[in-house]
């Protein structure tokens, strides 16, 4: 199939997944236009299992903010963002997948790249689904770093369920990564391990540096800024003010390419 019709049916694949997102409230319209522009680059340049991977981050990761949006509705005060992906979410979270399929067009003999593709979307869908599904544990979650118990809803806690969760999004990347590689087990494991690290990876950069606000009328820690739910300004109280949540995902989705494209290498495939 030549350049120019790929990236033809690129386009109108990616402009259908959009609008149908859009439609079903997955996308807000901003995140629409961005969705369109990450899958046109991502179907049009990577090709079909590029696509496929693709779908199957957002399918799973969507599926399940609509799923549990219930359990997080309790919580909403503290996230910054809800189960509608805005545009900065939509580039956060592919924008580096969809910049890699371009790569492999003008480098489809180097396999490394298919696995950093795979590797970045499964650290994001590892976190994806470690946030959803973490939201159901039944225990408090506890801080990554020591250990101890946090109030639900902190930026970086974590808990069994969701860490086994986190595995989960990433096994399946990792299986989708095995599936399309010449070299299964290396692409698998590597987008396996590098995305579940990539989620714990976000989890320290949550805790430990993503900025974190504070209400005074409500008297609680939030993502939300300049005002929080209730209509009041927010103060900063720790982290990097320009570290905000998209901004973690984005250096996750980065350190699990990183990884995954390290692993493949020193699994023995070049």
């Amino acid at each position: 199939m030549s350049l120019s019709l790929q990236v033809a049916i690129g386009a109108a694949l990616a402009l259908a997944v959009a609008w149908a997102a859009w439609k079903t409230g997955a996308l807000t319209g901003g995140g629409a236009v961005v969705a369109f522009f990450v899958g046109w680059a991502t179907f049009g340049f990577g090709g079909a299992w590029w696509a496929v991977a693709l779908l199957v981050f957002f399918f799973s990761s969507s599926g399940l903010s609509f799923l549990f949006q219930r359990h997080k509705q309790a919580l909403s005060e503290k996230f910054s963002k809800g189960k509608r992906r805005d545009a900065t979410q939509v580039l956060a979270n592919g924008g580096l997948a969809a910049l890699l399929a371009v790569v492999h067009r003008w480098m489809p003999s180097a396999p490394w790249v298919w696995a950093a593709f795979c590797g970045s979307l499964a650290a994001v869908n590892a976190d994806t689904w470690g946030t959803e599904i973490g939201v159901l544990s039944k225990s408090p979650p506890r801080s990554i770093l020591n250990g101890r118990s946090v109030p639900r809803g902190t930026s970086g806690a974590v808990s069994a369920l969701g860490l086994s969760a986190s595995l989960g999004g990433a096994l399946l990347l990792g299986l989708v990564a095995a599936t399309a590689s010449p070299h299964p087990l290396a692409a698998g494991l590597a987008a396996t391990v590098s995305g579940f690290l990539g989620a714990v990876f976000d989890s320290i950069l949550g805790e430990r540096w993503q900025a974190t606000y504070f209400c005074p009328t409500c008297r609680t820690e939030t993502e939300h800024h300049p005002l929080h739910t209730c209509g009041a300004p927010t103060q900063l109280i720790r982290g990097l003010r320009w570290l905000d949540n998209d901004v973690v995902n984005f250096a996750a989705a980065l350190a699990g390419a990183l990884l995954a494209a390290a692993l493949y290498r020193l699994g023995g495939a070049a």
